[in-house]
């Protein structure tokens, strides 16, 4: 990604979320690389009961959390091959609508985009159901969680495995950042922590502001192929074959 380009992280709301998906349409045949963040209330519920292993517990978690919290942000970087943006260094972040009195959260937008519309425009958007999109992200269950909500307008499957049959079909292609990290043979690697944290080891620039969607998108795309040219370009198709076999939340 060129250092020098200039990068603007513009906010969609309901006024302009039409004509934004528009843009993103054209974009994505010669950008099909998507980094995507979410910014959601937090953590908030922990399920009672037992569980089969460590891994249902955490989806679970994930699952009771997506279904009683609603999103505030989702951040959406569009990149080539390379890792650059289009050229007018367009990213974008999605603000959602919340209400103060039936919403788990503090905060009230009227300008805000609602869940059905954002999942409507989505579905149609050529972004999800397609192997030519790579989705880029970094502990991603939280987030792909909340998209597949926003699609499905109904809660989260009660079994990990449903999930993933949704997940397979929806972003058949996606690397999270957090596993390429475990991946036999990434120990040389030595990056460890969050998405920042990750990104400075690396000497990765921000363009933003940290826990913001849009920038942590666009972070998140920077990081990916610093860290793919880094320690990952001879042994990619071991990466590939990674990413499909396994989970992160």
């Amino acid at each position: 990604m060129s250092g020098n380009q200039e990068v603007r992280i513009h906010d969609v709301w309901n006024s302009n979320v039409e004509e934004e998906f528009g843009k993103l349409r054209s974009l994505i045949e010669d950008y099909p690389f998507v980094a995507m963040d979410t910014e959601f209330p937090g953590v908030v519920a922990t399920p009672l009961g037992t569980f089969k292993s460590k891994e249902d517990f955490n989806y679970q978690q994930v699952s009771c959390n997506v279904n009683m919290l609603k999103l505030i942000q989702v951040g959406f970087a569009l990149v080539d091959e390379k890792g650059d943006l289009p050229a007018t260094g367009d990213v974008w972040q999605f603000n959602f609508h919340f209400s103060l009195n039936d919403d788990m959260y503090s905060q009230e937008s009227n300008e805000g985009i609602s869940m059905d519309i954002f999942g409507e425009l989505l579905t149609t958007s050529g972004l999800v159901v397609d192997e030519k999109i790579t989705w880029l992200t970094f502990s991603s269950g939280y987030d792909f969680g909340y998209l597949l909500k926003s699609i499905t307008l109904g809660e989260l499957p009660k079994e990990e495995s449903q999930f993933f049959q949704f997940h397979r079909a929806l972003f058949p292609r996606c690397y999270d950042i957090k596993l390429m990290l475990r991946m036999p043979g990434s120990l040389n690697t030595k990056l460890k922590g969050g998405l920042q944290e990750v990104a400075d080891q690396l000497d990765v620039k921000r363009h933003g502001v940290r826990h913001q969607a849009g920038s942590d998108a666009l972070l998140t795309a920077k990081t990916f192929f610093k860290i793919k040219q880094q320690f990952f370009s001879d042994n990619w198709e071991k990466v590939c074959f990674f990413m499909n076999t396994s989970a992160s939340y």
